[in-house]
């Protein structure tokens, strides 16, 4: 088969990306490994230029952005289809496929099917962080869920609260998780581990949970002065440009007195980085107010580290408490005190909890198996 992703979030080395960025390449490299052809198709959000290359057996087309007012959308929603169109007349395509509003300006054609994989869109999150759907972007989801012709969730949670704002139109419609490259976490028996270190990744921003795991902190110093919070994450910014890391480190931090310095910026690191970094903590804290499945956890979970994750949204379909991790309320913040104190007086019985969480994570979140899921899917709606 041929597929196509759409996207404007491949990693490139040197840059940071996000989660959806992280899925398509770990699932394109899979397929490539598994004799698939595939394409990725998006503007280039860092650099100014046009660039074409294939890793891993994966033929990247980053675009040329051009920003014109009120048009970018239009001209650059043609570069895409132009890109697919010439992709397509040299090598067909049978499959493209896009996170949620991503179809809204495709041009269909019969002999590709077109998949929408549910990663949380505009609607879902504006239900999450209690906001208004912005009319373009509510407009452009509902546009792109039309075209569709059949769906991927990453969560059942994604899946129903999607499901209260947009029809699938009767597609067909499938849980698979995204799954984790095993190849890059796993066990690292050869990297001490830090006795007092706390490790939070993921961009850092409100519904990640970071504020509340910062302001938790202060009471886990009081019966822990050694341990320190160690952060790994790109910024988010506000819509007026200033920095959420700025805000934390004026507002929020400030209030944990002398020991503000326990806590630590790390700025974001590759994955393969990432990976050692879980390997010398102590254990793993993400607190967050929302997800569609969350990456980080099963991430964490599969180098054998105890994970406490948030029991919002899909939380509970990741870990179990106190079996396969420890699971937390992100708007209480003595919960979260709890749970990591729990934590570090019970280092023996997070040992055993840490073994499950990487069995279930091996059974769960498996690349080989994913993928074949994935492709036995895609042949299904051909």
């Amino acid at each position: 088969m041929h597929i196509c992703f759409v996207t404007h979030e491949y990693p490139k080395t040197g840059f940071p990306h996000g989660g959806i960025g992280t899925f398509v390449k770990t699932i394109s490299k899979a397929y490539a490994n598994i004799g698939h052809k595939v394409s990725v198709v998006g503007i280039n959000n860092y650099t100014k230029q046009e660039e074409v290359c294939t890793i891993d057996g994966v033929t990247i087309h980053r675009l040329k952005p051009i920003k014109i007012k009120g048009f970018t959308w239009m001209l650059n929603s043609r570069a895409i289809n132009n890109c697919i169109k010439k992709i397509h007349k040299q090598t067909p395509i049978d499959i493209v496929e896009t996170p949620e509003l991503g179809l809204a300006f495709l041009k269909k054609k019969a002999s590709i099917k077109y998949i929408i994989r549910l990663h949380g869109g505009h609607h879902f999150f504006a239900e999450a962080e209690r906001r208004n759907i912005n009319w373009w972007k509510g407009f452009q989801e509902k546009k792109s869920f039309k075209k569709a012709d059949a769906f991927i969730a990453i969560s059942n949670y994604v899946k129903q609260h999607t499901a209260k704002y947009l029809s699938f139109n009767n597609k067909k419609i499938i849980n698979i998780k995204n799954p984790i490259d095993l190849e890059v976490f796993h066990p690292r028996p050869e990297i001490k581990v830090s006795a007092n270190t706390i490790l939070f990744a993921g961009t850092i921003c409100e519904k990640k949970g970071i504020r509340q795991l910062i302001l938790a902190m202060k009471k886990v110093l009081e019966l822990f002065p050694e341990i320190k919070l160690e952060i790994y994450g790109r910024d988010w910014f506000f819509k007026d440009g200033s920095s959420y890391i700025e805000f934390l480190k004026s507002k929020v931090i400030p209030t944990l007195g002398a020991k503000a310095t326990n806590i630590i910026f790390k700025g974001p690191v590759a994955i393969n980085e990432l990976a050692k970094k879980y390997a010398s903590s102590t254990l793993c804290v993400f607190p967050s107010l929302m997800e569609t499945q969350g990456l980080v956890a099963p991430e964490a979970m599969a180098t054998k580290k105890l994970v406490i994750f948030s029991n919002c949204g899909p939380g509970p379909e990741t870990i179990s408490h106190k079996k396969t991790g420890l699971l937390c309320n992100p708007y209480d913040i003595e919960n979260i005190v709890q749970n990591i104190i729990w934590a570090l007086n019970n280092v023996e019985e997070c040992k055993i909890i840490a073994q499950n969480a990487r069995k279930f994570v091996l059974s769960n979140y498996n690349i080989e198996k994913l993928a074949k899921d994935n492709i036995q899917f895609y042949k299904s709606i051909q």
